[in-house]
């Protein structure tokens, strides 16, 4: 078959790529926009995999996603093609509107004209709010009523819906997932668990908002990876599953978890202002996926958190490169005259 992963030079994109190039025979291709968080750089080991390719592109021109599927004649969509940042929506929350809903109804209108055998939708458990941190019995399951709390969250909810309608008035064959926090190899340096790897390693302060009371279902990326590549082959059409880690972890609680196995100091700690809206609790409860495809995850946090800050020592280059912006220039590097 072939697979078009949007957004695949992105964090979970990017190791979603491998995962299929490791354990499938599909061709795959990797179509992104190369925005700030798309570092094709990240990529480069696949480059001369003969199953691999990648193509520059926007999910929201027509045009562009047209042409797309009318060379490519792909069998499966999936969609990791986003703008993921809570705290950029709240300051620019009309990108998040044109890129996350606009760009996935121009790919599901691509779907309609040229036909697909499956579209997926990777989506998040923010879409549900959250949950109070005084009652750990409450979980999110798939239903759940949609309780959004950021320009982010509600741009994922509403192209979840657009999804369920294409669905149901078009006959698309789709499937959504919504996951907790990810976290691994390839996370782009704004988000926590990075950001504070980084700042530890550089005796940086470690900002942490409020009082770091706040929960996250943090998802080793590889397990997620796994729990799509599931969906989109036996998955059923119309379906939404949860994706969960099963690792409830308050923010403050990661944060020492890495200064320990860096060996550093919590006076690196320092607690800001709490962002607008902030979310209490997320927890997942992956039940049905669980029961109906037969999926858990392999990977527990504390494991997983000492293999992601392994990754990061190992591969100062790739953040660095980040850091300094020079990572932007990979793409003209190598495709430039192509």
């Amino acid at each position: 078959m072939k697979i078009i992963v949007t957004g695949g030079a992105g964090f979970i994109g990017s190791n979603f790529v491998y995962y299929e190039l490791k354990n499938s025979n599909d061709e795959i291709i990797c179509y992104d926009k190369l925005t700030y968080a798309g570092n094709l750089e990240t990529l480069k080991d696949a480059e001369n995999n003969p199953n691999y390719k990648f193509i520059r592109g926007s999910i929201s021109n027509r045009e562009r996603v047209y042409r797309l599927f009318e060379e490519e004649k792909p069998d499966i969509i999936v969609n990791f093609a986003a703008e993921s940042h809570v705290d950029r929506s709240i300051e620019d929350p009309e990108l998040f509107l044109r890129t996350n809903i606009i760009g996935t109804s121009v790919l599901l209108d691509a779907c309609k004209k040229y036909g697909i055998k499956r579209f997926h939708q990777v989506s998040t458990d923010e879409v549900y709010g959250d949950l109070p941190l005084d009652r750990p019995d409450l979980f999110f399951t798939e239903k759940t009523n949609l309780h959004t709390s950021s320009p982010y969250s509600a741009s994922k909810a509403s192209a979840d819906l657009i999804v369920q309608a294409y669905q149901r008035t078009y006959q698309i064959p789709a499937t959504i997932s919504r996951c907790s926090n990810n976290y691994g190899p390839y996370h782009f340096p704004e988000k926590l668990i990075p950001l504070m790897i980084i700042n530890a390693l550089n005796n940086k302060k470690l900002p942490v908002y409020g009082t770091g009371e706040n929960v996250r279902d943090w998802l080793y990326v590889e397990d997620h990876c796994s729990a799509i590549d599931l969906i989109i082959r036996k998955g059923k059409v119309g379906e939404i599953y949860n994706v969960g880690g099963h690792n409830e972890k308050t923010n403050l609680h990661v944060v020492k978890t890495i200064l320990k196995i860096l060996g550093k100091s919590e006076d690196l700690i320092e607690f800001v202002t709490d962002r607008k809206g902030h979310d209490r609790r997320y927890a997942i409860d992956p039940t049905k996926i669980e029961t109906e495809l037969g999926w858990t995850p392999k990977t527990k946090f504390d494991d997983g958190i000492k293999m992601t800050v392994d990754w990061y020592l190992k591969n100062k280059d790739w953040w660095e490169k980040i850091i300094s912006g020079e990572y932007q220039d990979y793409y003209e590097k190598m495709y430039g005259n192509r």
